[in-house]
């Protein structure tokens, strides 16, 4: 089995912008570009992940950015699984480059969400939820996680605050992010006195409706070899998929299962454990998210997670030492679908590499990435990532 490594990354810029989605995505390949030569004498394969085509009303997402890329009569494909489709995209370019299939592969993800508005944003989310037992009564997205925080809140001795605090940490992390859409600190005062969106959830308890694209390039040994001749690629050390169920009545909501199922994949495809991660970018599409993917990913003892917050000497009994969502996360650095996978891959790059600036972890050498599609549970990607 070839080995597949990240050699360069790129992301535009994050937030509402008049850019259509096609030059976002030009934006991201122009910076992952930038060192090395044209992309059609790069790669030989893309993928890209999109959530909907409800927001500029476009499909054949695979043509259009092959096409934007200067790439002809190569296979280009569209995968979705919801806001983990940039993740997708991501194993599946790994999976191809592992195979001997293609030896460098585009994976890109591209989301334009605030075409359609407020209301557009939440009925193309919408779609994710369970047709007749979720969709039909009306939910969105903010109150379907407000039940899991409330079931969160119930079945342990966390509160309101402790979430509130999630957000203050990773909004501080966003300052320090020249990437992030949402570059300043926040105080636990502002987030508690913020607008209830659905309670127990806040303003800042949720992620925002953003416009952004991402692309990495995913190579072989000979590849990454040829191009770079320099120190500065990252390794694909483990991969796992799992997808558990649609509906949220169906399932454990303080446990979110697949996401465990998936990240223990790729512990095991890498040769890790839990122990063994410096820094993680979970998907806290809500703040009580990543205090559960903390769980799930077994950093944290259960009804620990929220503990995310405090330097690792100050954690509790059987917690491990991962620094958790250094890039501001989905809640500040930005959450625009289809690229919120590839996003938290150019965090976790730049983790590695030590180009990471203020927010560098010392030392990092194993990062972990969990991107999430559908409400939770519907759909985990987990990849692990190493240092050359």
């Amino acid at each position: 089995m070839s080995t597949a490594h990240l050699i360069a990354v790129g992301s535009s810029p994050l937030g509402k912008t008049d850019l259509p989605g096609r030059d976002l995505f030009s934006k991201a390949l122009a910076e992952a570009f930038e060192d090395l030569p044209d992309p059609a004498d790069v790669v030989d394969a893309l993928y890209v992940g999109a959530q909907s085509e409800r927001y500029e009303n476009q499909i054949m997402q695979g043509t259009l950015m092959a096409e934007w890329a200067g790439l002809r009569n190569v296979p280009a494909e569209r995968v979705e699984a919801c806001a983990a489709a940039g993740a997708l995209a991501l194993k599946n370019a790994v999976r191809d480059v592992r195979a001997g299939v293609h030896d460098a592969v585009l994976a890109c993800g591209v989301e334009k969400m605030t075409a359609g508005g407020t209301e557009g944003a939440t009925n193309a989310l919408g779609a994710a939820f369970e047709r007749a037992l979720e969709q039909r009564s009306g939910i969105t997205a903010p109150a379907t996680y407000a039940l899991l925080a409330r079931r969160y809140l119930h079945e342990t001795d966390a509160t309101e605050r402790d979430l509130g605090r999630i957000a203050v940490k990773n909004h501080g992390n966003a300052a320090a992010n020249p990437r992030a859409m949402f570059q300043q600190a926040v105080d636990i005062e502002t987030v508690m006195d913020a607008p209830e969106v659905a309670p127990p959830l806040k303003l800042y308890d949720c992620a925002p409706v953003t416009d952004g694209a991402a692309a990495i390039v995913v190579a072989n040994d000979e590849v990454a070899a040829d191009l770079q001749g320099r120190p500065d690629t990252i390794r694909v050390a483990g991969v796992g998929s799992a997808a558990n169920n649609l509906a949220v009545a169906e399932r454990d909501l303080t446990f979110v299962e697949g996401a465990n199922v998936a990240a223990s994949t790729a512990y095991e495809d890498a040769g890790v454990g839990a122990a063994d991660i410096d820094v993680a970018e979970v998907h806290d599409a809500f703040t009580v998210c990543e205090a559960l993917l903390a769980e799930a990913a077994e950093f944290a003892p259960k009804g620990r997670g929220i503990e995310t917050v405090e330097v690792p000497g100050d954690r509790s009994a059987g917690w491990t030492d991962v620094q958790i969502n250094t890039s501001g996360g989905l809640k500040a650095r930005g959450h625009p679908i289809g690229a919120t996978g590839l996003l938290q891959a150019v965090e976790a790059y730049e983790q590695l590499t030590g180009r990471a600036g203020e927010r560098q972890v010392a030392d990092a050498d194993t990062a972990l990435l969990i991107n999430e599609g559908g409400v939770a549970d519907a759909h985990t990607v987990a990849t692990v990532l190493t240092a050359q």
